[in-house]
């Protein structure tokens, strides 16, 4: 018979094992006794006619009893006098002297079992509750951060052949530098010897460093599933507690694991709950975290640097972490997990959309440009959402349509089927949204329009959505477009409606923020200059400077007075465009209130028909 696996056995408690062991003793102490298979009783003159009718083989003295052994094998008890010995009280019932000096009367020697049945019937109970005592300070010691002296355990998981994930780096798109790199780290713990044969140290740890939902643990599952040594997952937070020395002593335990266990790996998610700078904040740092760093520190390259174990950890705010734990010998590659390109977005798409039915009409070519700014994250549930609407329409394959409403959904918002808009906002809406598009046809820099809807999702009543070209380098005129861009739906409802609503808010903060970026970050202001504005070394309680401004006020007055010119100078355009454009826009109204929706295709069918787009 096959052996059971030791983990799928099942586990008894110890109250289970406690009144387990209490009722066998309980049970043998009454048998002992006679409790259980006590002999029939007899009187002193039943004994002595047994005796005179010659039918007894024994008699012996137990505490007072005398058990009566008869020649047919049975027992009988005999509660004697405990005043008058066997001889007189059997002498004074009649039976003859002779008959009974045949029997031993004496009390017998006890033998070694019935002393030993004794010790241990005496110090059994003792000996029990030592046992129950010590079984559980084993499992207080023993059972890692969860007991009461496992606080200096290290609660790390260690993933095993059995448990180890089926992820491997052909599930991992989109980022192929990035798995060109930590694949290098599996092939050393691999094949040690094509390294060390050149001269080559296996790195100490690896930095994987990108946005949230780019794919860092994916990439470490894929190490774990492609590794074969083993593999220690934990969180940056799990190291820490309220208590001065855990978190160095987890630290410890873990490494030590590693080290047993080597080569090995340890994975170390979202490193900066523990690794952030070092006396950061205005009255120092925490002391119990810094130990836990200072820990880390001497793990990964104190004086016993002869370990093949390699740390791998993530994070998205690198900005943040202690310079000494960035250095190289400690964490010698920096592995950047960026947002994929337009080539990565449709290999994420194709990984993800693995068993699903797909219909042949959706092109992930062209969602992977649709999808600019996503991650893979973002993809993921863009697919999921998908499949979510097509089995609404209780569809047996998931078509073009059901990704557009996906995308929608993710992008956007839901969409508001309770709102109640009346005609007038209806009117006002499709002008401020037809203002957006109109003057996006007739720039140069800006994106085309994919969609134009006046539908209500999410917090938005309407949207445009442009179809992003990916570039490196953004140009002052392409800012200066898409400030434009945004003001131009404000524009419209001025110029037809003679007022301002509360519609264009969003707008104004995002040309806003684009003027500042312009001239705080970019140096795109003839008046202020090349330099930068604003000190970038980040928060004063994550390490930063104290003061985060580093310019006078003559110099914000400055900066003020530039995003207001150049607010307006692009508000001024934007008007200057739909009024050369009116008959495209006034048509683009129309039809929205029409149809309330409109894609590429119809739009700049629309658009050519009207009129041509200015210079």
């Amino acid at each position: 018979m096959e052996e059971q696996p030791r983990n799928s056995r099942p586990q008894i408690p110890v109250w289970g094992w406690i009144l387990g062991i209490l009722a066998i003793i309980l049970v043998v102490q009454f048998w002992m006794r006679g409790s259980l298979n006590a002999p029939d009783k007899a009187t002193a003159d039943e004994v002595a006619t047994l005796l005179t009718s010659n039918q007894v083989e024994s008699i012996a003295m137990k505490n007072n009893v005398a058990e009566v052994t008869l020649k047919d094998g049975t027992t009988v008890a005999w509660d004697t006098d405990p005043q008058l010995s066997i001889y007189e009280e059997l002498v004074y019932r009649g039976v003859p002297p002779e008959t009974i000096e045949v029997f031993v009367l004496q009390t017998p020697d006890s033998s070694i079992s019935d002393t030993l049945l004794t010790l241990a019937f005496s110090f059994g109970p003792i000996l029990l509750i030592i046992w129950i005592f010590s079984r559980g300070f084993r499992q207080m010691q023993g059972g890692g951060g969860n007991s009461i002296f496992g606080f200096g355990r290290s609660k790390a998981k260690n993933i095993n052949d059995g448990d180890r994930p089926t992820v491997t780096f052909e599930d991992v798109a989109g980022v192929e530098e990035a798995k060109e790199e930590v694949a290098e780290v599996v092939q050393f713990l691999r094949e040690p010897e094509k390294f060390i044969q050149v001269g080559a140290r296996i790195p100490r740890g690896v930095l994987m460093v990108g946005p949230p939902g780019t794919g860092k643990t994916l990439l470490a599952r894929a190490i774990a599933g492609e590794a074969g040594t083993p593999f220690y997952h934990i969180s940056g937070s799990e190291f820490v507690e309220m208590f001065v020395g855990v978190g160095a002593s987890r630290v410890r335990d873990l490494f030590n694991k590693a080290k047993e266990n080597a080569p090995s790996i340890v994975f170390v998610d979202e490193i900066d709950a523990v690794g952030r700078q070092r006396g950061a904040g205005l009255g120092g740092g925490n002391d119990e975290r810094e130990q836990t760093l200072n820990q880390i520190l001497v793990e990964m390259d104190g004086f016993d640097n002869e370990t093949n174990v390699i740390i791998i950890a993530a994070t998205n705010r690198v900005d943040v972490l202690d310079p000494a734990l960035l250095r190289p010998g400690r964490f010698d590659r920096k592995v950047i997990v960026n947002l994929p390109d337009v080539k990565g977005r449709k290999a994420i798409l194709t990984v993800h959309a693995r068993g699903k039915p797909i219909s042949k009409q959706v092109d992930f070519e062209d969602w992977a440009r649709l999808t600019a700014g996503f991650s893979g994250a973002d993809l993921e549930n863009l697919v999921n959402e998908a499949a979510i609407f097509a089995a609404r329409r209780n569809s047996v394959s998931i078509v073009p349509e059901d990704f557009q409403e996906a995308f929608d959904r993710v992008a956007i918002g839901p969409k508001k089927k309770s709102v109640v808009i009346s005609e007038e906002d209806k009117e006002v809406l499709a002008y401020h949204e037809a203002g957006h598009a109109v003057v996006s046809f007739n720039l140069l820099n800006t994106d085309p329009v994919q969609k134009i809807t006046i539908v209500p999702r999410g917090f938005a009543g309407g949207f445009v959505l442009p179809l992003p070209e990916e570039t490196m380098v953004k140009s002052r005129e392409w800012f200066e477009d898409k400030i434009a861009m945004a003001l131009g739906g404000r524009a419209a409802e001025e110029i037809f409606f003679g007022r301002i609503t509360t519609g264009a808010s969003n707008d104004l903060q995002q040309s806003t923020s684009l003027a500042r970026s312009m001239i705080m970050s970019f140096g795109m202001s003839d008046e202020l200059g090349l330099r930068t504005y604003g000190n970038q070394s980040g928060n004063v309680f994550i390490g930063g400077n104290f003061s985060a401004r580093d310019y006078s006020e003559e110099a914000a007055k400055q900066i003020d007075f530039e995003v207001k010119r150049i607010l307006g100078e692009n508000y001024e355009r934007a008007k200057r465009i739909i009024l050369e454009n009116r008959e495209q826009l006034v048509a683009l109204v129309d039809r929205l209130l029409d149809v309330e929706t409109l894609d590429r295709e119809d739009f700049e069918a629309l658009m050519n028909q009207v009129g041509a787009p200015a210079d």
